[in-house]
């Protein structure tokens, strides 16, 4: 099954020179070609380096990754799902619903060391990658 993964599994497994858990895998999903990359996290992503060359070493690593379209509907749930949480006191970003959606709406995994995302879980039709 395919995964959406979330810009903390990429930015934690970007900055670690060491083996870890979360790295490698990520570094399997990315071999199996089950990697879903959306438009949102290739901008978390790139946003706040200020180095071109280290902005542009990273932009062409992530090319490899085509974004997923991210449609209308897609939006839209996001917005219910914004909606659904807050009703339930949960606050969370834009861009974490839209993950939601996304992962909701084409059946992805979602993968993520943001334990917000578990929160989600509890009132969105979402599923997280172990």
């Amino acid at each position: 099954m395919k995964v959406l993964v979330d810009t903390s599994v990429w930015s934690f497994a970007l900055r670690r020179h060491e083996p870890s858990p979360i790295a490698d895998r990520l570094a399997e999903l990315i071999v199996e070609s089950l990697v879903v990359m959306i438009g949102p996290v290739r901008q978390e992503l790139l946003s706040g380096i200020s180095n071109p060359t280290s902005f542009e070493v990273l932009r062409d690593k992530l090319q490899a990754f085509e974004d997923h379209a991210i449609t209308a509907g897609d939006y839209e749930t996001a917005a219910a799902y914004y909606n659904a949480c807050r009703k339930q006191g949960i606050q969370g970003s834009h861009v974490d619903f839209l993950i939601c959606a996304v992962s909701s709406n084409n059946n992805l995994l979602i993968f993520t060391t943001d334990q917000d995302f578990t929160r989600y879980a509890e009132f969105l039709p979402i599923r997280l990658a172990q």
